[in-house]
């Protein structure tokens, strides 16, 4: 087997690590996987999380105190369906949990039960969800795409014309017609 040869199969290999990791640990609950992304936003978490962390939540059978959980407000409540990190201080699955942020002097005003628990968090990884915050303005996006089409333009390649099979001096001699090629017998 040639390097060339050795060499496109690793890479072969780590692409389909990639995929399978991916698929095992990273694909988002959306797509019937185990994690979900979030941008930390305010301070209730500090010191544990400062805004503009993003966090890679892994979802999980049971919860109990003390746990680290973000969670959907429940439905029919002020802010309903935002994701909300904060930890577990009382409650259980069925009747509700009490949740509290860390850098909070009260528990949160809802109570949300096990089904609105998206997961607890499994990475956290800081600063990255600033920069994932302001890629996503308008003007960002907007002077992205810009440049994505300038791009395009400026690299297009040059076409070059076609060398005519008749010589130049006699083409355009009668208004503009090509002379026919001249017949075989």
């Amino acid at each position: 087997m040639t390097i060339a040869r050795a060499t496109k199969v690793a890479r072969i290999l780590l692409a389909i690590a990639s995929v399978a990791l991916w698929l095992l640990l990273l694909r988002p609950q959306a797509l019937g996987g185990p994690a979900a992304y979030l941008v930390i936003r305010g301070d209730s978490m500090l010191p544990t999380y400062e805004s503009g962390d993003l966090l890679i939540l892994h979802a999980a059978d049971r919860f109990g105190v003390g746990d680290v959980v973000a969670y959907r407000v429940p439905e029919g409540e002020f802010g309903e369906g935002h994701l909300v990190v904060h930890r577990i201080v009382a409650g259980d699955g069925a009747a509700g949990f009490v949740l509290e942020g860390d850098n909070n002097p009260a528990p949160d005003p809802w109570l949300p039960k096990s089904g609105d628990v998206v997961g607890r968090p499994w990475v956290a990884i800081p600063r990255v969800g600033a920069l994932i915050a302001w890629a996503r303005q308008p003007v960002v996006l907007g002077g992205l795409a810009a440049a994505m089409v300038v791009a395009l333009v400026v690299s297009r390649p040059v076409r070059r014309p076609v060398a005519s099979p008749y010589p130049t001096s006699r083409v355009g001699v009668r208004w503009g017609v090509r002379p026919r090629a001249p017949r075989t017998v």
